[in-house]
């Protein structure tokens, strides 16, 4: 009974190692500067980001200046549509241009309505909700590009610029 309320013979708390603490610590390190000379020399993306700052250098600098590259702009007539019996707007009236290369104007205007119509049928089914979204003008931009090169073809069409996108 008298080695149980001896003191001196009971066995202080260990500390807790701070061996794994360090150990974490410098692996986080090394694994991050390994990361970073792997992306860096191109062992992971394939190229190097020195690289890639050059060719949008590059690119940069083919725009810029006097390179403007030769495209014409085709305007969409205005287009308003019909929202639907649900929705709190009502109408949404849409009209854009299109981004052509010169020698394919006559063709894209001789087409015109028929983009028109595919951009009509194609509006009369967004609903509000489709458009209330942050990104939906991105969405629905790059989806009415589709269906314009749908008829017209990828190569006469480069991009499509909305001008008025308006719910009332």
């Amino acid at each position: 009974m008298a080695d149980t309320a001896n003191p001196e013979l009971e066995a202080p708390p260990k500390k807790a190692s701070k061996l794994p603490l360090i150990l974490g610590l410098v692996l986080a390190i090394g694994g991050g500067a390994g990361g970073f000379y792997a992306v860096k020399t191109g062992l992971i993306l394939g190229e190097s980001a020195s690289e890639h700052a050059e060719d949008s250098a590059d690119q940069g600098e083919e725009t810029s200046g006097d390179a403007v590259p030769e495209v014409a702009f085709v305007p969409v007539a205005p287009i308003t549509v019909s929202l639907g019996h649900g929705s709190d707007s009502r109408y949404l009236r849409f009209s854009a241009s299109l981004e052509v290369p010169i020698e394919a104007r006559s063709d894209v205007e001789h087409m015109m309505p028929r983009i028109i119509d595919a951009l009509n049928s194609f509006l009369q089914a967004v609903e509000e909700r489709d458009v209330a979204n942050r990104d939906a003008l991105l969405r629905l931009r790059v989806q009415m590009l589709h269906r314009v090169r749908l008829v017209v073809g990828t190569d006469r069409v480069r991009d499509l610029l909305i001008s008025e996108f308006v719910l009332n």
